[in-house]
């Protein structure tokens, strides 16, 4: 390391760009792992905690437009600025660590207060999940075209959080294994009636009918739809799978277990009462539910309702992610009982940085499809985002089965 440019905690101020001062508060608050900001003319500066972690670097093209968008709207300025080109990393899930694992110590310090914040809270309820809401939300994400989530999901089409067994273990392999978790989780018998909810590209769907089961699954987006019916088809298990295109608060009838992988996520706080009841209401008497969810931790939930994060801006519109105890709530209030309830955020870590891996590596492909530049850095940031926020443990991957309690 050239010791001569490295500035430890206390850079001398003058040594700095002048708008970058204005952050010094902010980086000397880190205290895990450590952060290096490089500029263009070759000068770096490091700030280095006093408790080992991830080693993030921030490449700044323009110091001054960085500093502003961080001043005037915190985390989401740093996610317009990296979609504007203002700055790069060799290392971004590393470095959106950093900044995860520091966060409490730099809201405390940071001279900014979030001064766009809550034009974006209101934008984000603007597109709360009403019927219509929901179909438009969705759709905006998943009929992106299959051909892109081909590039870089892996050969089964599935979009969630896998279970890895070995260090060496293909995605593919660990996203049946997940499947495999669930579809046990539910004890079912053969030909009992699962009812999915959020089938996505019917791999879930696929597995459960080649053991034995009637699937029925629903979705709002057009191209899952018709790439889940072609695949069923093509498998020959079309007598054991429905789909349909509908929403989750037009169900009717009864089921036997329900599955429901990643999609409660996308339903929104003002109608997880509606999610719930749904789940309780197409579950006859005694039977299951298994639900894989995003979580995000406690003691950040209430902050996070009260503004909306790069996620919901531009990712998932209409998204709420549950914390543990708020999503347990609901369910009780429901009439469910949590019979189980596992965590695998590192595994999901693991997940996003196979697709980020495969990302990156056909993103001229991407660009053939008609995406630019910025849709390319969009998408680079939003799994590079996740996994650090699975592996600052903000987040967390929840598999958990519910019940219905049996007639007395």
């Amino acid at each position: 390391m050239n010791t001569e440019k490295v500035l430890r905690f206390e850079p001398r101020p003058q040594q700095i760009p002048g708008a970058l001062r204005l952050l010094l508060p902010l980086l000397r608050a880190i205290r895990i792992g450590s952060l290096r900001l490089e500029l263009a003319d070759g000068r770096h500066f490091d700030f280095i905690g006093d408790r080992d972690g991830p080693a993030g670097v921030l490449r700044l093209q323009h110091p001054a437009r960085f500093s502003l968008r961080l001043i005037a709207n915190a985390g989401m300025g740093l996610a317009q600025g990296y979609l504007r080109g203002d700055w790069s990393s060799t290392r971004l899930a590393e470095t959106l660590q950093v900044l995860a694992l520091n966060e409490r110590h730099m809201r405390a310090a940071f001279p900014g207060r979030q001064l766009l914040a809550g034009l974006d809270r209101l934008q984000h309820r603007l597109r709360a999940n009403t019927r219509r809401g929901s179909r438009r939300n969705i759709r905006r994400h998943y009929d992106l075209g299959n051909d892109f989530y081909r590039l870089w999901l892996d050969p089964g089409m599935t979009y969630s959080g896998a279970r890895f067994d070995r260090p060496d273990e293909a995605l593919e392999a660990a996203q049946t294994r997940k499947y495999a978790e669930l579809l046990a989780s539910l004890h079912a018998a053969p030909g009992d009636h699962i009812l999915e909810i959020g089938c996505g590209w019917g791999g879930f769907a696929e597995y459960a009918a080649r053991h034995g089961h009637r699937v029925t699954g629903i979705t709002l987006s057009h191209a899952q739809y018709e790439y889940a019916r072609a695949r069923i088809e093509a498998a020959g298990l079309s007598g054991r799978v429905e789909l349909r295109l509908q929403d989750y608060r037009d169900l009717r009838g009864r089921f036997d277990h329900v599955v429901s992988i990643e999609m409660f996520e996308a339903v929104g706080t003002d109608y997880w009462p509606d999610f719930f009841a749904s789940v309780f209401n197409c579950l006859r008497p005694g039977g299951r539910a298994a639900l894989q969810v995003i979580t995000i931790d406690q003691t950040a939930f209430e902050r996070y309702t009260r503004r909306a994060d790069f996620i919901q801006k531009y990712i998932f519109p209409g998204g709420m992610l549950p914390s543990v105890p708020v999503f347990a709530a609901h369910a009780a209030r429901a009439g469910l009982q949590i019979s189980r309830c596992e965590f695998h955020g590192a595994d999901y870590a693991r997940t996003l940085r196979h697709w980020e891996h495969r990302f990156m590596l056909n993103r001229n492909a991407v660009r053939e499809q008609g995406f630019d530049t910025r849709f390319i850095r969009l998408w680079h940031y939003y799994l590079a985002y996740c996994e650090a926020g699975f592996e600052s443990g903000r987040i967390d991957l929840m598999q958990t089965t519910l019940i219905r309690p049996p007639c007395p």
